[in-house]
């Protein structure tokens, strides 16, 4: 079993930074994907970013936070990062750690078996 928390969420101002970060636990996450979905009120949950290694390590982001959102991992201290630049009121979520044993498609979330309890982001205008 894994279990993900996140930490790092906040209030910050449009045009702000924030960096939410996920510790796993239990067992090794360095060969799963990792990634991060949100959940903003009233909505559906959204992918975000996810990294996944290959002899490289391979990033993919939706087309809204393109250029502005960072993903990152560090494998020795079992963790994922995402970093989140000139952030707007529409950022505005629940953010979730999410990591799959199984490769597929990152953006999809049926493919994460371990999920954290969630950050709460809001982007203040």
């Amino acid at each position: 079993q894994v279990q993900l928390v996140e930490s790092g969420g906040g209030l910050v101002q449009a045009g702000g930074s924030l960096r939410l970060s996920c510790a796993a636990s239990g067992r090794s996450v360095s060969s799963y994907i990792l990634g991060w979905f949100r959940q903003a009120p009233g909505k559906e949950r959204e992918f975000v970013a996810a990294a996944w290694n290959g002899g490289n390590t391979y990033t993919q982001y939706a087309d809204s936070v393109k250029g502005r959102f960072t993903i990152s991992r560090d494998n020795a201290k079992n963790a994922v990062y995402l970093q989140m630049n000139s952030l707007k009121p529409e950022d505005t979520a629940v953010y979730y750690c999410a990591a799959s044993s199984t490769y597929g498609r990152p953006s999809s979330e049926v493919l994460y078996e371990y999920w954290g309890q969630g950050t709460q982001v809001t982007v203040s205008s």
